[in-house]
């Protein structure tokens, strides 16, 4: 008969392969499905129980419904909207890149001579850079454009699952076995790490658009500066800002480019708004995130730099949630 610690450690192990597979094997928006529906349906029954239903089997078979609706909607309605805002329109994605390049390519008359040469020649330099870059990066991102109908399909399959074992937890006739009951409670640190990752840095994007709305829309209309790309900008710094730290310094970077589009004054007032506003948000972060996550800003930079050299894009957007499950089992047995 198996120990229980060797138990724990087989599980632990089982885990780690089922985590690497995942990402080797292209399945990580199914995972990130799956755990998404079975953290909204397990926050959701608590509420219908206070509502008065108290049968928990109907209790999760309503909140099931009610969340695959609710996230089915979400999804379609919020793809819409974003790919009408990034792809139609004279102020869609396309035209923001063109915008960057055009501004990169004039930034030469503005900056000190060592800095120029490592800039590209000209937009013709630039196309070519990121042509260049396109290819040998197609697969990566052919992860968030290219092959739609397989990540669709990945993430229905993902919420199917994710639904099943929501509707199946704690309301089985009997107790699982030894190695199914460790397993079970791996997933359930790995449900923990994720909803604490995600949920965080919802609501530290949702924070950090706010504040970059407030600035581009608002201070600077008063002070008679209007940015072209409002609107793209805006979607951008919610979309990019779910990735910790890194996406940060992606929407940052547009916008600082965009804001040089108009003059270098306004690009300096707008790169320092943009710091002092998210050494502002730094203490915010740190409450929402250090408190919940128990992890600072170079820890999941640091996991971000390797899984994305390790696995690419898909690493890039996994490392916090890996992270923050590795760091929770470490803890639990108390070896850090």
């Amino acid at each position: 008969m198996t120990d229980r610690s060797d138990l724990d450690a087989i599980s632990v192990l089982a885990t780690l392969v089922a985590l690497y597979a995942v990402l080797k094997l292209g399945l990580l928006p199914a995972l990130l499905a799956g755990l998404l529906i079975a953290q909204l349906v397990h926050s959701t029954v608590p509420i219908l129980y206070r509502l008065g239903i108290a049968n928990r089997k109907l209790g999760r078979a309503i909140a099931l419904t009610l969340v695959t609706v609710i996230v089915t909607t979400a999804i379609a309605l919020l793809v819409v909207a974003i790919s009408s805002r990034l792809t139609a329109g004279p102020e869609n994605l396309f035209f923001l890149l063109q915008r960057m390049a055009e501004v990169i390519d004039t930034a030469r008359n503005h900056l000190p001579s060592w800095a120029s040469e490592y800039l590209p020649a000209n937009i013709k330099e630039f196309e070519d850079a990121a042509s260049k870059w396109l290819r040998d990066n197609a697969w990566q991102l052919r992860y968030i454009g290219g092959d739609v109908g397989s990540f669709v399909f990945y993430v229905i399959v993902g919420m199917i699952i994710g639904g099943m074992i929501a509707f199946g937890r704690d309301t089985r006739a009997n107790e699982p076995g030894p190695l199914a009951a460790a397993l079970e409670a791996r997933v359930m640190v790995l449900s923990q790490a994720f909803q604490r990752i995600v949920f965080s840095q919802v609501r530290i994007s949702a924070l950090n658009t706010l504040l970059t709305a407030i600035y581009l829309a608002i201070v600077l209309p008063i002070a008679g500066i209007n940015l072209p790309f409002l609107k793209t900008m805006i979607a951008i710094t919610f979309l990019v800002g779910l990735l910790p730290v890194i996406g940060n310094l992606i929407s940052n970077t547009v916008i600082v480019l965009v804001s040089f589009s108009v003059s270098p004054s306004v690009a300096l007032a707008s790169l320092a708004f943009l710091v002092i506003i998210h050494k502002l948000e730094y203490f915010v972060n740190a409450r929402i995130i250090g408190t919940r996550i128990k992890a600072w800003a170079w820890e999941l930079l640091l996991a971000m730099l390797v899984m994305e050299a390790w696995f690419g894009v898909p690493g890039l957007i996994a490392a916090p949630i890996y992270y923050a499950y590795v760091k929770d089992e470490l803890m639990m047995r108390k070896l850090i």
